[in-house]
């Protein structure tokens, strides 16, 4: 099964087979693992005619490693990156207007993780990410997503300043995260069609996409903490999104 991916976790297993059911080629669950996410699991599967097999824990823990995988492990079909071209035809076919994630070097799989499980939560239509110095899908991204990495579009661009101002050209304002910015992130109007970019763990934003950015925001810090981890702040930032569009 070496052109197969491994993906773990009752969630991530769950959300692959409603929504993409022909990608799983075989089903691994633990012995003794019956409780009531398996059990809708084993019959997702039975419904798709998908391979199911019962092993022991400890088979699972060799595969795994240290994902945390809950005894619960699927062979799939690689997942497919989106494309810019397969972005613009997502744009093109939305009707209403379009929150977008930037996340400019983001190289931790778990905040990648988490910054998709928020995204989609939050209304997003679709996270953006450089092909380089990026985290990309694999199965520690898809076990903390809990299944947004089966349903979010995960566009990869080569070049992202350009893409940025492409999608300025097309009437989005790019919104950035900066801790320097004057005014913070509830003065900053977040309604129509927005991209919000986050910066690298640590390093924050990089000088050519800071340079296509139409706003810059803070988070206002009341405590002795100068910043938070990148996936807590996307999830401030999203939501305060998400309150000001349904209003």
């Amino acid at each position: 099964m070496s052109d197969l991916e491994k993906i773990y976790g009752i969630h991530a297993v769950e959300a692959l087979l409603r929504h993409h059911p022909k990608r799983v080629k075989q089903l691994l669950i633990a012995e003794g693992r019956n409780e009531q996410g398996v059990q809708a699991i084993l019959q997702l599967a039975r419904n798709e005619r998908v391979a199911t097999q019962q092993c022991s824990r400890q088979e699972i823990d060799e595969q795994a490693g240290d994902v945390v995988h809950q005894g619960v492990m699927a062979w799939v079909s690689p997942s497919q990156v989106w494309s810019e071209q397969m972005l613009e035809t997502l744009l093109e076919q939305q009707e209403t207007p379009a929150l977008l994630l930037v996340l400019d070097g983001v190289t931790d799989p778990h905040n990648l993780g988490a910054c998709i499980r928020t995204a989609d939560a939050a209304g997003v239509l679709a996270v953006i990410v450089p092909k380089d110095k990026s985290a990309t899908l694999n199965a520690t991204v898809r076990k903390v997503a809990c299944g947004a990495a089966e349903v979010m579009p995960l566009v990869s661009v080569t070049n992202l300043a350009r893409t940025l101002e492409k999608l300025r050209q097309q009437g989005f304002w790019v919104v950035g995260t900066a801790g320097e910015a004057e005014q913070t992130l509830y003065q900053q109007d977040l309604t129509g069609n927005k991209v919000l970019v986050m910066g690298a763990e640590g390093k924050g934003m990089r000088r050519l996409t800071r340079e296509h950015c139409d706003f810059l925001v803070k988070l206002p810090m009341a405590g002795s903490v100068s910043s938070l981890n990148v996936s807590v702040a996307t999830g401030v930032c999203l939501f305060e999104a998400q309150r000001q569009r349904h209003q």
